[in-house]
């Protein structure tokens, strides 16, 4: 709740703020009468009569399309969408304005809430990754078109928790792989999260399971390698220990136990 509170006033900011570049061709009295509907618009918003405060922001669309007050009133439209769970029409509506609107001043944050949208709707890493996927893309692209927006410092950690989401969901099949001693399968799942999602905390474990993998399968040279990566990046992990276990077990005849040691 506390989250949705401070979206609304990152949007009552974004209202205030919004230009008007698009009014000079309306009379006096248009302009007022669009300030009133929209300011009765916004009545039934504020007192949470969601329902009547999308009519009436469509009717203002609708009659003044050209106004300020239309184009506030279809990002509240979408804001309302969004606040009711509705993503995918916030989506579309939002996605809409985009179009319509590309040098809207703000236009950030109508980017910022269409990838809030996405995020929102991730929910557990075994679930279906399309939200995880379209979130980690428009996140980035709040990132890449508006670096230096009041959005982006929450963008980037949003994309941190999408990437390990991702790196999660990758672990479980890996692992899922690797009972089934389907090696080859279990290693890209391990390599995407070592390769791709370095920064998330599943990095030091996905390298030990392609460790276990390589021992298994005999590649002890790859297995060294690869955990002597674990020793050097991540030698106070659980992860170096178990590997270096792993190298140094009494099974092992194959002479790469001094070697791992100095490695390690």
């Amino acid at each position: 709740m506390l989250k949705k509170c401070l979206l609304l006033l990152l949007l009552l900011l974004l209202i205030l703020s919004c230009s008007s570049n698009d009014n000079k061709t309306e009379n006096t009295k248009e302009l007022y009468n669009a300030e009133i509907m929209y300011l009765g618009a916004m009545t039934y918003f504020e007192t949470e009569e969601y329902d009547l405060a999308i009519e009436s922001f469509n009717e203002i669309i609708k009659i003044y399309p050209l106004s300020n007050e239309a184009i506030q009133s279809q990002i509240m439209s979408a804001f309302i969408d969004y606040i009711k769970l509705n993503y995918d029409d916030a989506i579309f509506k939002f996605n809409r304005i985009i179009l319509n609107n590309p040098s809207l001043k703000n236009i950030d944050y109508v980017y910022y809430m269409k990838a809030i949208c996405y995020y929102e709707q991730i929910n557990h890493e075994d679930l279906d990754g399309r939200n995880n996927v379209l979130a980690l893309q428009s996140l980035n692209e709040v990132l890449n078109r508006f670096p230096d927006s009041d959005y982006a410092k929450d963008s980037y950690q949003k994309i941190i928790l999408v990437k390990s989401n991702m790196a999660a969901k990758h672990m479980s099949i890996g692992r899922f792989y690797q009972k089934k001693e389907k090696h080859t399968a279990a290693l890209n799942r391990f390599k995407i999260v070592v390769e791709d999602f370095a920064m998330t905390k599943f990095t030091p474990e996905a390298l030990y399971r392609m460790t276990e993998i390589y021992y298994t399968i005999g590649m002890f040279e790859e297995a060294k390698n690869t955990a002597a990566v674990i020793g050097f990046n991540y030698p106070d992990s659980k992860w170096y220990e178990l590997s270096y276990n792993l190298l140094s077990d009494k099974k092992n005849k194959t002479g790469i136990i001094s070697k791992i040691k100095n490695l390690l």
